[in-house]
Order: C-alpha cells, then structure tokens, then sequence
C-alpha cells in the first residue's frame, strides 16, 4: 500500500515543469493568494460581504459555525478537485490549481490572526469597492500564472465540457446562488452590495489578466488592395495580410486586407484608405491583446 502511495507521488511530480518560468508561475499565484486573502480579511469579512463562490460559502460557514474560513475553503473544494482532476487533466492541472486554493486558504486562515479587529473601514461602499478590487486583483494574477482560482472555476469548466454550459452562465449560476443564502444570512443590502463586488473583482480581475491595451483591428476590402497595402506598410509600417475574396452579390474578385493597428494609428489608417481607395469598405473592431512583431512579444504571453 505504501510503495502504490509512494509511486504515485514519485510519477505526479514526474509529469510536472519545474522549469524556472513555471517556479516564477508558482510565485505568482502564491502572490495572488496573498492578494486575494489580504480583500477578504481587511474589506470583506468585517463588513459581511459575500464574495461567491466557495470562498463565499466558506464565510457564510465561518459566520455561522465560526470555523476557519481558509479550513472551509479547502475542504469545499476537495470534492471538486477530485472531480477536476479526472475530467480536467490530472497532474497537468493540478498543481497550479492546489497551490492557489492553499496559498489563499492559508493566507486567509494567517491574517485573520494576525490582524484581528474591524477591518479599514465601515464604510459599506468603501468596503465593496477595495474589497472587490484587492479580491479582483489577486484573481487576476492568479491567471497571469496559469492558475486557476478552484471552486467555481473548476466546476465551471466541467460543466462546460459535459453539459455544454458556457463558464460565464456557470459563474453566474453558482455566485447567484451564494448570493442569495448571504441575503437570508447577513439581510438583503449585504446581498447587493455583494453583487457590485463581485463585479468589480470581475472587471478587475480582467483587466489584471489581461491588461488594458485594447489595440483596434480592421478589414479593408477595395479594388485598389496592392496600393492601399502598400501605404499602410509604408506610413504606418504595421503588418498587413493579404486575403483574395468574391462578392456575394457581385461575383466580382476584391481584396481583403487584415491588419492590427493601435487605437492612435485609426485616424491615420482611415486618411490613408480614403487617399488611395475612397470607394473601399472598411470595418474596424476591437482586439483585447495582439501579440507578435510591432506589438507584444509572443514569449511574454
């Protein structure tokens, strides 16, 4: 039974990276743990506002039982994990995932011990807000590591991949939930404040993961594709690609050109369309991240 167990542990570490950019993976997460933790114990916790998920859970279990919020955390997604590792890519998937759940719990579990009391503020807005933005900003840095934050997370992915329900529906489903047992618990103001919360830790969370360069994309479709690439190569000196197509309605061959350009570079791409093709089509959306040359290097991703 001994040697199965030893085995075992021998062939999971085995099938992990300890490369140097994963160590700095794992420090990172540890640090989002932190992050996190520090928003429930100093803006959360004493203003009674409910973070959803099973850290949620877990605080509701703590006002009630009065057990270890972090003890909770843990014990709430040992079942789930289990889960996880079967349906969700065993060892690969693991790690990362054990290292945030234990680095928040016990971060969580440590500061509350060592800074006891009211909390910053009792201000309910001010509590909401720097709650939800430390609670946000950990998450997101827990994804800058590759990490997962467990819990909801883990059982959104599952019930993605077998009841082809999307994440964000799964989040919603399992933070409304919470939501609504912390209103019967610490009264229905408490539940919304925790709903504004839980946004801005999202919206946070986002904008940590993935930064806030939105670059602009743009499809140009003219007559003229060889000359309007070769301006915007020449004065914009971004990276255009080149796509043969056929108009539905006219049958007749264009050019499609797909670039990535920065939100100051629109105006100076539109002139440049309009000089050379006045009659193009031209539409202009909206990228969260571009990576490659003239831009984010592919390696820091």
């Amino acid at each position: 039974m001994k040697t199965n167990i030893t085995k075992s542990i021998a062939s999971f570490f085995k099938q992990q990276d300890f490369s140097w950019r994963s160590i700095k993976d794992y420090l990172v997460i540890i640090l989002g743990g932190f992050i996190q933790a520090l928003g429930m114990n100093l803006f959360l916790v004493p203003a009674n506002l409910v973070s959803g998920g099973i850290s949620g859970a877990a605080q509701l279990l703590h006002y009630i039982l009065n057990w270890p919020i972090g003890l909770i955390v843990v014990l709430g997604n040992l079942p789930l994990f289990i889960i996880g590792w079967r349906y969700l890519g065993g060892p690969k998937f693991a790690l990362r995932t054990i290292l945030a759940i234990l680095s928040f719990s016990l971060f969580v579990d440590l500061l509350m011990y060592l800074i006891p009391g009211p909390g910053v503020t009792e201000d309910p807005v001010l509590n909401t807000l720097f709650g939800g933005i430390l609670l946000g900003l950990g998450l997101g840095i827990v994804y800058l590591g590759r990490g997962t934050s467990g819990g909801t997370d883990i059982l959104g992915r599952i019930l993605n991949r077998k009841l082809g329900i999307s994440i964000s529906i799964a989040y919603m489903l399992t933070d409304s939930l919470v939501v609504i047992m912390a209103g019967f618990v610490f009264g229905w103001e408490k539940a919304l404040y925790g709903l504004i919360m839980i946004y801005v830790s999202g919206v946070v969370a986002e904008v940590a993961s993935e930064g806030t360069k939105v670059v602009r994309t743009a499809m140009i479709i003219s007559s003229k594709g060889d000359l309007v690439a070769k301006s915007i190569l020449e004065e914009l000196e971004r990276g255009v690609t080149i796509i043969p197509a056929k108009g539905a309605y006219t049958q007749e061959g264009r050019t499609l050109l797909y670039c990535a350009v920065t939100t100051s570079d629109v105006i100076r791409l539109k002139t440049i369309v309009h000089d050379v093709d006045p009659l193009a089509f031209m539409v202009i959306g909206q990228a969260t991240e571009v990576m490659g040359e003239g831009f984010k290097p592919l390696a820091e991703s």
